[in-house]
């Protein structure tokens, strides 16, 4: 009797390039589990600055890496008994988590616990490097993006309607930053490897890029009432 190993729709990309909504959408709508990757780094990131770890101590990180007590319930994600939700989102824990991922002891660190988000009858995970690294037998790659002015300008509507006031061209310039740092990092850069599908969501709204990818998938009716 052949043993199928579960299926995992792997959904990469840049800084605000809408995969999460794209992958948590998707997700429901398959009846399968989902992994933020990104919130795992995020969580490093908090962690890291609220112990006083230097950002640039690589081995100091991992071990935080290591010893991260976290816990995923719903759409809470939880640090310790903190609801840690909010804070993981904060501008300044997105470029830290940006940081601290170009460290391949802290990748190295992280790949079991991502892994083992893979519970049947499947999953959905956005990240970076989901398709390259840690599930490359994935049933379907996608690499979501969008121009980076487009996703500047989600970013900033985003913020504002959680009343936090940013300024759109400052949000540009850090994204273009993140893309310069992601992609040219030495271990699992940001890139659409080979067998992956490129889907440019600039000129789609969010439910055009849910069934985008579900006809990719090609598992689009499992699920669907």
């Amino acid at each position: 009797m052949t043993i199928h190993p579960v299926p995992v729709i792997a959904i990469d990309g840049p800084s605000a390039s809408g995969k999460g909504t794209v992958a948590q959408r998707v997700a429901g709508k398959l009846g399968f589990h989902y992994l933020d990757s990104g919130a795992l780094y995020r969580l490093v990131a908090l962690a890291a600055t609220r112990s006083g770890v230097d950002l640039g101590d690589e081995t100091a990180l991992s071990e935080v890496t290591a010893h991260l007590d976290v816990v995923f319930e719903d759409s809470e994600i939880r640090l310790g008994n903190e609801d840690v939700s909010d804070a993981i989102r904060a501008e300044a824990c997105s470029n830290a988590a940006s940081r601290i991922a170009a460290y391949p002891q802290v990748r190295q660190a992280l790949l079991a616990r991502q892994r083992a988000f893979r519970r049947c009858p499947g999953l959905v995970a956005d990240g970076r490097d989901m398709g390259s690294v840690v599930f490359p037998d994935a049933v379907a790659k996608i690499f979501l993006t969008a121009s980076a002015e487009m996703r500047a300008e989600r970013r900033h509507k985003q913020l504002m309607e959680k009343g936090v006031d940013a300024n759109i061209a400052t949000l540009l310039e850090d994204i273009r930053e993140r893309d310069r740092r992601d992609s040219n990092r030495a271990v699992a850069p940001l890139q659409v490897g080979a067998g992956t599908f490129l889907l440019d969501t600039t000129s789609l709204n969010i439910e055009q890029a849910v069934e985008s990818v579900l006809r990719h998938a090609d598992i689009g009716a499992k699920g669907r009432a």
